[in-house]
């Protein structure tokens, strides 16, 4: 197993899993980041808003924050102790990110490819993605996928109640890379 160095780039492409077509993310991050500043890097990448629990999950461990009130008996490492080059040693592996466990939005997480250090790039950033991220508290993918199909139809009998929960019309095409990392400057950098 090749020794990854303390610190590289790595060049991670997100996905959320059950997505048709797929909604992803490319993003270049140190290899050394905390996982929950890595937390933070999905939220803005992904387009999701901070709103819920979330978790990482390698190898049958959970890596999240944790939340006693949340009723669960469940094991979660502190997220903030680890790296991502602890779960993430190798090109392809995978590791799984949750947000939201009422809507159970999950990623998959590959490391595309590990890239020397470049203090002049400018990290994290997102280099590249696809369509926009589903609404919040929209019931899932399978919800997602409702409510795409309602939007598609204004003689859908939701369509006018779909459109004033949205606050107006949803784009699912949109990805505004610009916007993502003038957040990600903001929020994370």
């Amino acid at each position: 197993m090749p020794i990854t160095p303390l610190r590289n780039m790595y060049q991670l492409k997100v996905t959320l899993i059950g997505s048709k077509p797929p909604i992803w993310r490319r993003v270049l991050v140190p290899s050394n980041i905390a996982l929950g500043k890595l937390h933070l890097v999905l939220q803005i990448s992904m387009g999701w808003t901070n709103s819920h629990l979330h978790q990482f999950i390698s190898d049958g461990v959970f890596y999240g924050i944790q939340d006693d009130d949340f009723g669960f008996d469940m094991e979660v490492e502190n997220e903030d102790g680890y790296k991502l080059n602890q779960l993430l040693k190798s090109e392809r592996e995978t590791i799984k990110y949750e947000y939201d466990f009422g809507d159970g939005w999950e990623h998959k997480i590959l490391l595309e490819n590990i890239l020397p250090f470049d203090k002049n790039n400018q990290s994290p950033s997102c280099i590249k993605g696809k369509r926009a991220c589903p609404p919040e508290d929209c019931g899932g993918i399978w919800g997602y996928q409702e409510l795409l199909d309602t939007l598609n139809d204004p003689k859908h009998p939701e369509y006018e109640s779909m459109l004033e929960w949205l606050g107006g019309e949803f784009d699912s095409e949109a990805f505004d890379i610009e916007k993502i990392n003038k957040m990600l400057v903001e929020y994370v950098r």
